[in-house]
């Protein structure tokens, strides 16, 4: 009886000491709850959101101390008249078309890389009829009504401006704010064009008539076949690219401030700045229009027009930031 009893007791130790380990192991295997600092680097924040400054009645132009602060895609209006700006960033880009590009021209070589140092600001969209008509009713753009061929006139694209009457707009704005805002050079429109992109178009490597405002009936390479356009849309048709900026494809022929070189060549400027030798009688135009073919939408595409031709144009203002 005492050997049973003693061999009971062993097989009891002998449990306990298992259920102590297994409770010691459990012990270990629970996960432990990480600290609040560890939480967050695993975590990160967010990216802030763009910020919009408008003014709200009058004129209300940046202040120095918020101009330096801007951020790229921060948007503002400097009176409640004007045109939205978007902030485009400073960077690089290679400029013109490779040989492959299908459909490309003579012109648009050779390639070569342009830098901006700083950030500018671009408008947010073509100007619209809204807009041309508000430099009317203030005295400015010489009484000069553009041509809307029927189409309309609010938020349509100004169209039937020549580059003198698109620059009679621009004076009117920057004495209006007391800041200087200037047509595009080609360079600066075919950058915030590409926002960052090397296909002929920022959406890729052809184009539908859900991505633009063009003659769809001719394809671009191996796109679709699409309906002709019937007229301009309204400037804020379409997705924006990723600067932001809308209908930078099609719709309207818009004015950069270079004058006429048939290709590029060792003068032209590598630094952002219009080229302001050549044919001055004519200037570039860029982004085609809603009756030409896709061909003529492309990033790269360069169109040597008469100064008094009517187009359309969009704004670019210089920021005073440090590089």
């Amino acid at each position: 009886m005492a050997a049973l009893l003693k061999l009971l007791a062993a097989l009891a130790a002998v449990a306990f000491t298992v259920s102590l380990a297994g409770a010691a192991s459990a012990k270990v295997r629970k996960p432990q709850r990480a600290a609040p600092e560890q939480l967050s680097q695993k975590q990160p924040p967010p990216p802030a959101l763009p910020r919009q400054f408008f003014a709200a009645k009058g004129v209300q132009p940046l202040t120095p101390e918020l101009e330096q602060d801007l951020k790229p895609k921060d948007s503002f209006r400097e009176c409640d008249i004007c045109p939205e700006m978007v902030v485009v960033p400073k960077g690089s880009f290679m400029m013109g078309t490779p040989a492959s590009e299908p459909d490309r021209f003579k012109g648009e070589d050779p390639i070569h890389r342009v830098i901006f140092a700083k950030p500018f600001a671009v408008g947010r969209f073509s100007i619209s009829f809204d807009e041309w008509d508000a430099c009317l009713a203030d005295g400015g753009c010489g009484g000069n009504k553009g041509d809307d061929k029927g189409f309309g006139r609010g938020r349509m694209p100004a169209q039937g401006i020549s580059f003198e009457a698109a620059k009679s707009y621009l004076s009117w704005l920057s004495r209006k704010v007391g800041r200087s805002y200037r047509l595009p050079s080609e360079s600066e429109r075919e950058y915030f064009t590409r926002a960052g992109t090397t296909t002929p178009f920022w959406f890729g490597n052809t184009v539908t008539a859900q991505n633009a405002n063009y003659k769809a009936s001719i394809p671009y390479g191996n796109g679709p076949h699409g309906p002709d356009s019937k007229g301009p849309a309204v400037v804020d048709s379409y997705p924006p690219n990723p600067f932001g900026l809308y209908q930078v494809h099609g719709n309207v022929f818009e004015w950069t401030e270079d004058c006429f070189n048939k290709r590029y060549n060792e003068d032209t400027p590598t630094d952002g700045s219009a080229w302001l030798e050549g044919d001055c009688s004519k200037r570039m135009a860029r982004g085609g229009t809603w009756d030409w073919s896709a061909n003529m939408l492309r990033a790269g595409y360069r169109d040597g027009a008469l100064a008094y031709l009517g187009h359309s144009f969009r704004v670019v203002r210089t920021l005073n930031v440090q590089p």
